[in-house]
């Protein structure tokens, strides 16, 4: 039996480690939620933005909290190419050996010697989830949209934990591509 989820778009973004919270914004700064993300845990920060600096241009960026152990930017194609950058399409956290950038924020500003990606599209599931829907973690399908502009998605990455809600996730050129604006559910298929 099929079952849909919610797909959504992941504009660019941060994720910073608490040393380079302090760099950007000052000694003792904390990330502050503003919202709550569809992600147990995870928030959209209050008023940490920053610029990420390229070779051939910048960019205005939120940062994602809570902190994490590695500075990690998340692009799209269309956001590298404005920094002058080919980043690798990756799973969130795998960042040896991809570009690095300069991370600017109000107070202070530092050079990640790697970091930046473009996230690999996902889907966040749990194991009850992958049950029902027949997957596995890691396993990689192909997920079909019902927009104005139909489209299936080949190569997403199954990612199962305890601690996901249901929900995949694709970049802003991907949305652009599918006119997958507002409410749009993806449904796996094999």
């Amino acid at each position: 039996m099929s079952k849909t989820f919610i797909v959504e778009t992941s504009a660019r973004h941060c994720h910073l480690t608490a040393e380079a919270v302090e760099i950007l914004y000052g000694k003792g700064a904390e990330l502050i939620v503003k919202k709550m993300l569809s992600q147990p845990g995870q928030f959209a920060c209050a008023n940490e933005k920053l610029t990420v600096v390229g070779p051939k241009g910048s960019l205005a960026m939120s940062v994602l909290g809570p902190v994490r152990p590695a500075n990690q930017v998340e692009l799209s194609f269309t956001d590298a190419r404005a920094l002058g950058i080919t980043p690798p399409i990756r799973e969130s956290g795998d960042t040896a050996g991809t570009p690095g950038l300069k991370l600017v924020g109000p107070a202070g500003e530092i050079e990640i010697a790697d970091g930046a990606i473009v996230a690999k599209r996902h889907i966040h599931m749990t194991p009850a989830d992958a049950e029902e829907l027949g997957v596995s973690d890691k396993e990689i399908v192909a997920v079909k949209l019902n927009t104005a502009r139909p489209v299936i998605f080949e190569d997403v990455v199954v990612r199962v934990n305890p601690n996901f809600a249901l929900a995949m996730h694709i970049d802003t050129d991907e949305c652009n591509a599918a006119a997958a604006f507002g409410a749009v559910e993806g449904e796996i298929v094999k």
